[in-house]
């Protein structure tokens, strides 16, 4: 049964709201760019965020659920949409994943939707999740309750194409260290007992695992150390790693297996070694299809076609925190088109296409069409029911946190 609202109204006042304050989201878009900053470092983004929206009449408070580079609002009554936007950067790319475009798009839904949230029966919660690239803060802000109480979870990401979601596979970061003994690398090398040796067996026995992996799985590697001059024995190495598999339970099998081929290297080179598994691991994406279905009715609205990249078969493969906030409410996490056909992500082309024209009016899109989708939930008890009974029966691991 549905409520008796006009619900074309509600949308219209909604994206009514977003196009009055759309030259300051773009503008918050390309500030945020010109200032990138890494995992729970972006002040910067996270206070002109902040004060954004209250300026705007959303009252923002800064550094909430646990992390100082986060920030959060609320409005409304009733079942509860959280809209999230991400604002972290790559180191020497910027921002070749498009957070800046996430940022805005997602201060426009909550802009929007505040004005609202009343009339539709609903209640928002706007938050912004820092260190997506790493450093998981939407399960930090996860584990100070910033979920409790939320019914479904959204946001929109930076892509080459409009898409339901992103194939988001589980990860886990790896940081492994080498001991050896350092000695002159002319005169005693039988004295030494090389750590970068060790590092590179561990490396080369990583790339022998990978055929014996599944083909969707993926491990990948950088040297952090390796020695000082080449006439020293390195007597220290360290790599890190990136540890990626389908699910969460596929990780907890790849993760003893990677580690063991990492510290084998040690083990032939007379070394020893330590490792971190750094963080909680990132789970994959449980989208939730009765939710996607209705955020692409309404990106067709404005013009945009949303692919099911099962169908279209073109992907969009990484890893994200969302993946846990799957886990704990229904949620949805579409690609929105803000680049040229065939740009791929975490490069210099994609963030420089990320303050182009295409990606100003990504942000507008995709604050219209997460707006337009929370309303649709807020209003539809059915569609409400329909959502919540998926995700129960998806099963999804509750153990994220």
């Amino acid at each position: 049964m549905e409520n008796s609202v006009d619900v074309d109204k509600l949308k219209s006042a909604a994206c009514e709201r977003i196009d009055a304050v759309a030259q300051r989201l773009i503008e918050v878009s390309h500030e945020i760019h010109a200032h990138p900053e890494q995992n729970f470092e972006e002040h910067f983004a996270a206070e002109l965020m902040t004060r954004t929206a209250n300026d705007l009449g959303l009252e923002t408070e800064l550094g909430t659920f646990g992390c100082d580079t986060s920030f959060s609002a609320e409005s409304g009554a009733g079942p509860t949409v959280c809209i999230m936007s991400e604002y972290d950067a790559l180191p020497e790319i910027g921002h070749g994943c498009g957070h800046n475009v996430i940022a805005a798009a997602g201060l426009g839904a909550a802009l929007g939707l505040s004005v609202v949230s009343n009339a539709s029966g609903g209640r928002l919660r706007y938050l912004g999740t820092p260190a997506e690239e790493g450093g998981g803060g939407k399960i930090t802000m996860a584990q100070h309750g910033a979920l409790n109480g939320v019914d479904i979870a959204m946001m929109v990401h930076s892509a080459d194409a409009d898409l339901t979601t992103i194939d988001a596979i589980a990860l886990q970061q790896l940081f492994i260290e080498y001991t050896g003994e350092e000695s002159h690398a002319a005169a005693a090398p039988h004295k030494g007992r090389n750590a970068l040796d060790a590092a590179v067996l561990g490396y080369m026995a990583v790339g022998m695992l990978r055929q014996h992996m599944m083909p969707s799985e993926r491990v990948h590697g950088v040297f952090r150390r390796g020695g000082d001059k080449p006439n020293i024995v390195p007597n220290d190495a360290a790599t890190e790693w990136y540890v990626r598999s389908d699910t969460i339970d596929s990780l907890n099998e790849l993760k003893p297996r990677v580690l063991a081929a990492l510290e084998s290297g040690a083990h032939a080179c007379g070394c020893s070694s330590s490792h971190e598994w750094i963080g909680a691991p990132y789970a994959d994406m449980v989208t939730n299809a009765a939710l996607a279905a209705s955020y692409a009715t309404n990106a067709s609205l404005l013009g945009r076609t949303v692919g099911d990249p099962r169908i279209t078969g073109h992907r969009v493969v990484g890893s994200t925190d969302m993946g846990n906030v799957s886990h704990l409410v229904p949620s949805i996490h579409p690609m929105i088109s803000s680049a040229t056909r065939g740009t791929s992500i975490h490069t210099k082309d994609f963030a420089r296409q990320s303050i182009s024209t295409m990606a100003d009016q990504a942000v507008i899109d995709g604050a219209k069409a997460m707006a337009m989708t929370a309303i649709d939930f807020w209003t539809s008890p059915d569609r409400q029911a329909a959502i919540a009974q998926e995700f129960a029966n998806t099963n999804p691991s509750k153990d994220v946190l």
